[in-house]
C-alpha cells in the first residue's frame, strides 16, 4: 500500500486550487469583457429585435377574455359570462370585453395552453419574470440586454414602467449595467413620472462633463488596483450611461409633441380611478410611452397593469380593468404597424396565471387562481398571426393541448431574438445560470410564422 503523506497531499491538492482560481479570473475576466450596452449581433437569425411586454399583475381570467367556453349543458360548468364573438379572417374568439383588441384578431398569437409551477402570485410572478419562483435571479430585459445590448447608447437596454417590485427589473447577479431603469414606481400617477434624478439643470453640460470625468478618473484609478472586477466596471459604465441619458429621456418623457388625436387614441389623461380593486396610473401614457421607447432604440420595455386579482365582484373589476387597457393597447399594436415597427417588435401579454371560471348555478360572482390553464398572447416579432395554439379542458381548468410553461415562453422569445435560448449562460457563484432554468425550456416552433 502506497501511503500518501500530509507534505505531498498539500503540494498535489495546491494544483487544484490554482486551477480553480484560474478558473474563476478566466471567467470574471469573461464576464467583464462583455459589460456594456453596445448591440451584438444576433447568434441565429432574428425574427424580432426588441420586445413590449404587458404585464397585467394579479392574473387575467382567461375565460372571459381569450379562452371562449360556452356555457352548455343542463348544468352549466364554468364557461365565460360574458358574450363571445369571431374576429377577422381567422375567426379567433374574443370577448366583448376586449372590443378594440379584437379589431386585431388577425395580428394576434393567442396561446390557450399556458401553465406555470405554482398559484401563488409571488412566486408566480417571480417565475414570469426570471425562470424561478423562489429565489431572486435576473429578470426577463435583464437577460435580453445582456446577450444583445441595446440599439441606442444614449438609453438603458431595459426600461420597466408603472412597477411596483424590484424583481420586476432587477439584473440581479447581471452586472448592474442590465439593471432595467423603472419609471413611475408603486402606482404613481405616470403624467408625474420621471427617471430619478435624471434633470440636472444647476451645471452646464460641460460642467457637468468636467465633474464626470474627475469621478470617472478616480473609478478607473480604483478598478486599476482591482482589475477584473466586474462590479467596479459597471458602475462605471452605468455612469456614463446616467450622463447620455439626460440628453435625451427627458425628450421621451414629454409627450406635449404628440398630437390630440394620439393622446386621445392612447386614452391619455382620460382615464379615471375605476371601481373595485383596479386602480388605474394611465395606463395609456405608458403604451405611449413604450412606442416612443422602442422607437428611439430601447430593446426591452416592460409595461404594467395590476389589480388583476379578482377574487370578488368579479364581473364587475373585470370589466373596468379590460376597459382601462383595451384602448391603449389597441391603439400600440395599430401605431406600431403603420410605423413599421411591428414586424420586427414582439408584443406579449399576459400575467402570473389565469383564473377558473365562474359557476353560474351557485350564484357567486368570485374567482380563484388557476396556474394550470391560462392565455397568453403574442403580436408581431416573427409570430403566426390569426393564430390559436393550445387549448384548455371542456371547463378551462387545465392546459390540455399544447402546453406551453414559462420556461417554454422565455425559450420561444429567445429563439425569435436570435439568442440560442438554453444557451445564454452566466457563471455565478460556482455554476452557470440562465433563463430557461436547470432543465431548459422548449423552444414552441408551432408559434413561429
Amino acid at each position: 500500500m502506497n501511503h500518501f503523506s500530509r507534505r505531498e497531499m498539500l503540494k498535489t491538492a495546491s494544483c487544484g486550487f490554482g486551477y480553480l482560481s484560474l478558473q474563476a479570473l478566466c471567467t470574471q475576466q469573461a464576464a467583464a469583457a462583455k459589460q456594456d450596452l453596445s448591440p451584438r449581433p444576433p447568434q441565429l437569425p432574428a425574427r424580432a429585435k426588441r420586445v413590449i411586454f404587458l404585464c397585467m399583475s394579479g392574473g387575467p381570467a382567461q375565460l372571459d377574455t381569450f379562452d371562449y367556453k360556452p356555457q352548455v349543458g343542463k348544468k352549466p360548468h364554468a364557461g365565460s359570462v360574458f358574450n363571445f364573438s369571431q374576429h377577422g379572417e381567422s375567426g379567433i374568439w374574443i370577448s366583448e370585453l376586449m372590443p378594440n383588441v379584437a379589431r386585431h384578431a388577425d395580428r394576434l398569437c393567442v396561446i390557450n395552453g399556458m401553465h406555470a409551477d405554482t398559484g401563488i402570485h409571488a412566486q408566480s410572478f417571480l417565475q414570469l419574470h426570471t425562470g424561478e419562483r423562489l429565489r431572486e435571479r435576473p429578470s426577463l430585459g435583464s437577460w435580453i440586454s445582456y446577450g444583445l445590448g441595446t440599439e441606442n447608447q444614449n438609453l438603458p437596454g431595459f426600461i420597466s414602467l408603472n412597477t411596483s417590485k424590484t424583481s420586476i427589473y432587477s439584473s440581479a447577479f447581471l452586472p448592474s449595467i442590465y439593471n432595467g431603469t423603472p419609471i413611475g414606481v408603486n402606482g404613481e400617477n405616470m403624467s408625474q413620472a420621471t427617471i430619478n434624478n435624471i434633470a440636472s439643470d444647476h451645471l452646464p453640460v460641460a460642467a457637468k462633463r468636467k465633474q464626470l470625468d474627475f469621478v470617472q478618473a478616480m473609478n478607473r484609478q480604483h478598478l486599476n488596483q482591482r482589475a477584473g472586477d466586474p462590479r467596479l466596471e459597471s458602475v462605471i459604465q452605468s455612469m456614463e450611461l446616467g450622463f447620455r441619458m439626460q440628453r435625451e429621456a427627458p425628450d421621451l418623457l414629454d409627450l406635449s409633441s404628440e398630437t390630440k388625436e394620439t393622446l386621445e387614441r392612447y386614452r391619455v389623461g382620460q382615464q379615471k380611478e375605476s371601481v373595485g380593486t383596479c386602480k388605474v396610473s394611465d395606463f395609456g401614457r405608458q403604451c405611449l410611452l413604450a412606442r416612443r421607447f422602442i422607437e428611439a432604440g430601447v430593446r426591452f420595455v416592460e409595461v404594467n397593469h395590476g389589480s388583476w386579482d379578482q377574487h370578488k365582484n368579479h364581473r364587475r373589476d373585470l370589466k373596468a380593468n379590460c376597459e382601462v387597457v383595451d384602448a391603449p393597447i389597441a391603439a400600440l399594436l395599430e401605431d406600431l404597424h403603420l410605423r413599421g415597427l411591428l414586424e420586427e417588435t414582439l408584443v406579449v401579454w399576459g400575467g402570473e396565471f389565469g383564473r377558473p371560471g365562474l359557476t353560474p348555478e351557485d350564484g357567486k360572482d368570485e374567482t380563484g387562481h388557476n396556474s394550470n390553464g391560462f392565455t397568453f398572447w403574442l403580436a408581431g416579432g416573427g409570430v403566426k398571426a390569426g393564430y390559436v395554439h393550445g387549448k384548455t379542458s371542456e371547463t378551462g381548468s387545465r392546459a390540455v393541448e399544447g402546453k406551453v410553461h414559462f420556461r417554454d415562453l422565455h425559450a420561444s422569445m429567445l429563439h425569435l431574438l436570435g439568442l440560442p435560448a438554453n444557451d445564454l449562460k452566466y457563471w455565478h457563484a460556482g455554476r452557470e445560470h440562465r433563463l430557461t432554468g436547470p432543465d431548459g425550456g422548449n423552444v414552441v416552433h408551432e408559434l413561429f410564422a
